[in-house]
């Protein structure tokens, strides 16, 4: 099993797991420029919180591994060029961009950094779990691809034409009956994968509500930070409430979502898509209140988590009248159940 120190100490170790990098939004919601692809010096610090020299240096010292993630720095035609595709208004002469592979590459250098140690962590065990779960025989290359439309459509001619047509050839032929018989039995066959995939993916499309509560979290843990927030945003309207705006970005100061209850109390939401093992910690509560408390003057505060949150963290919220939804309150949420405080 790779450990932490052999993932800081070796490139080779950290190229071969540069593929991962939604554990990125699953430890912490990652902000994007415009493009969607790709995040600036000053984006990665923020993500880390880590000042601006802690990146550059870090750049400065492995750059060619860096480069081979995908960072680069514009400068030039191509900086004007990316000006203009993006919509970035900027002055600067050059800038530095760093992808996901990129900022998950910072992440197994960067050692002063918790949510860079979360990463590392994270990534370690989904490794782990990768080397040590059985191998499961992927479903038929001619099914696994096809999405339900298509299943749908190949059922109907599989069942209406091909095999009406080979039981008139069957019955016609003497001399290739075994054959065509054969060829029937693997027609038929493959009808009923497509019909058992077709089912599946009609699971999978269906509203969370109406999924066992395990499949809920399931679900939640395989969004990015925007479908989190957008999913939390669904809650909130599904309960009553209304002017529901998710805030995204970097100038939504300190929250997530803002709302009104469906008695028009003010709402702020703070979002946190974070891995099960890890935990909401009592500087994140306080960083919150300011931001609910003073910056927004709210009447509902609400700090939305897929992880637990440790006992301090749950004392400053009770105290501060902050409502804590827990992974296990989200699941009930998420399921169904009514949050009280927006009642």
């Amino acid at each position: 099993m790779i450990n932490e120190t052999a993932l800081l100490e070796s490139p080779t170790l950290r190229g071969s797991v540069l593929d991962r990098t939604d554990v990125l939004d699953r430890v912490k919601a990652l902000s994007l420029l415009p493009d969607g692809m790709h995040v600036t010096t000053a984006m990665v610090a923020s993500y880390f919180d880590v000042g601006l020299e802690a990146i550059k240096s870090l750049v400065k010292d492995h750059r060619a591994e860096l480069e081979a993630s995908g960072y680069r720095l514009l400068t030039g035609e191509e900086l004007r060029s990316f000006k203009n595709l993006s919509g970035i208004q900027s002055r600067t002469r050059s800038l530095a961009l760093f992808p996901r592979r990129a900022i998950l590459n910072i992440a197994m250098l960067l050692r002063d950094s918790e949510v860079a140690r979360q990463v590392r962590v994270y990534l370690l065990d989904m490794e782990y779990l990768a080397r040590t779960q059985p191998v499961e025989n992927p479903p038929p290359a001619d099914t696994a691809s096809l999405d339900a439309h298509i299943d749908q459509r190949i059922t109907h001619i599989l069942g209406r034409t091909v095999v009406p047509l080979f039981n008139a050839m069957i019955e016609t032929s003497g001399e290739h009956r075994r054959e065509l018989t054969a060829l029937r039995a693997g027609v038929q066959r493959i009808e009923k994968r497509l019909q058992q995939h077709h089912a599946r993916l009609q699971r999978l499309e269906a509203p969370l509500e109406s999924r066992p509560l395990a499949g809920v979290m399931a679900a939640m843990d395989a969004m990015n930070g925007r479908e989190f927030e957008e999913h939390v945003a669904e809650l909130l309207r599904r309960d009553g409430c209304t002017d529901v705006v998710v805030q995204g970005g970097g100038r939504d100061r300190g929250i997530d979502i803002t709302a009104l209850t469906a008695d028009g109390r003010r709402t702020v939401v703070q979002c946190k898509r974070f891995a099960p093992h890890l935990s909401i910690t009592s500087p994140e509560i306080q960083k919150f209140l300011g931001a609910a408390k003073v910056l927004h003057d709210s009447e509902v505060a609400l700090f939305v988590a897929t992880c637990p949150f440790t006992r301090d963290a749950l004392n400053i919220a009770a105290e501060s009248g902050i409502t804590a939804v827990h992974r296990g309150l989200l699941e009930e949420w998420s399921a169904g159940a009514a949050l009280t405080v927006l009642e």
